[in-house]
């Protein structure tokens, strides 16, 4: 049986594109890695960041919707990101660049058993830094030095990823049974996943909470995706999502990884994604996120796609 190792990305909604890109590179200190359009709707930017050139693990990626609404919060929806820091000395670093940037956050605490710093993007989207205190990252995530943040506690990657559920044991079926998440911790709420053992940048939180399904909007989530490694490996768990009895999108090609998509019972989306080509398969890593990329399939509508788009730089 094939093992997942690890989150490959996640993907939010954004009202303003040029907001983002500012919060997110000039605040977060991430590279942008790709300025694209949405496949399925190229009228919508889609943003990548991460570190040098957004390694499977550390992406964030936005769509941005102009007419998108404010989110309500509620139940059967990913809740909250981790994003991993190199040591408890980089959360109080965070603390003291929220108060200057005037980030919404909170004190410096502890969750799921690593300090921690809760903040809010300027849309409401919920983040949390972890200290990811020394341990093993994956080898080939590369810091981007050109960042403003310095290098010694910079951003390394997503760590823990919450997601919310009205019926807890439907979702843990799915992360235990059908992916071969182990749990390393459960009570009556709350239940915690890890697809490599003792790391964050693989790790799922699951809450239970009654009540109505979240209404998304600006800075909600629309989706995690998984990593696997090659398209062997993405064809398998085609089958198993399959045989699970859940919908498969099938084997979507994405240019820049190949996907498939399914929600859970509790109407949580998940995306399995490959670990490559990555996103230099269409530019040097000097000249990452600095231009508008277009799949080959969009290429000769690139005239209309871009008088469509409102510049961000």
């Amino acid at each position: 049986m094939y093992k997942i190792s690890g989150h490959h990305h996640i993907s939010m909604f954004t009202k303003n594109a040029q907001m983002n890109n500012q919060f997110y590179q000039n605040v977060l200190g991430l590279r942008r890695v790709k300025k694209t359009v949405n496949q399925d709707n190229p009228s919508m930017y889609h943003l990548f960041y991460g570190d040098l050139t957004g390694s499977a693990g550390t992406e964030l990626s936005f769509f941005e919707m102009p007419m998108a609404g404010r989110t309500i919060r509620g139940t059967n929806a990913i809740t909250q990101i981790g994003l991993l820091v190199p040591s408890f000395e980089s959360l109080e670093y965070w603390k003291k660049r929220f108060e200057q940037f005037d980030v919404k956050h909170g004190e410096i605490t502890t969750y799921t058993g690593q300090a921690a710093l809760p903040f809010e993007d300027t849309e409401g989207l919920r983040l949390v830094l972890l200290n990811n205190n020394g341990e093993e990252t994956p080898t080939y995530w590369s810091a981007w030095e050109d960042s403003s943040v310095d290098l010694e506690q910079r951003i390394l990657g997503m760590g823990t990823v919450e997601i919310t559920v009205r019926y807890l044991n439907r979702t843990a079926r799915t992360l235990r049974d059908m992916l071969g998440y182990v749990e390393v911790a459960r009570s009556d709420k709350e239940a915690i996943y890890q697809s490599v053992a003792g790391q964050a940048f693989g790790e799922i939180v699951v809450k239970e909470q009654v009540g109505p399904s979240e209404k998304p909007g600006r800075g909600s989530i629309h989706h995690l995706a998984i990593r696997v490694k090659n398209e062997e490996e993405l064809k398998y768990w085609d089958e198993v999502v399959k045989e699970y009895g859940f919908q498969s999108t099938g084997v979507v090609d994405r240019f820049y990884f190949k996907s498939i998509y399914f929600r859970d019972s509790n109407g949580i989306l998940f995306e399995m994604a490959t670990d490559g080509p990555g996103f230099t398969v269409d530019s040097t890593v000097e000249a990452l996120g600095k231009k508008l990329d277009l799949p080959p399939f969009l290429e000769d509508k690139r005239a209309e796609i871009e008088a469509g788009l409102k510049p961000i730089d």
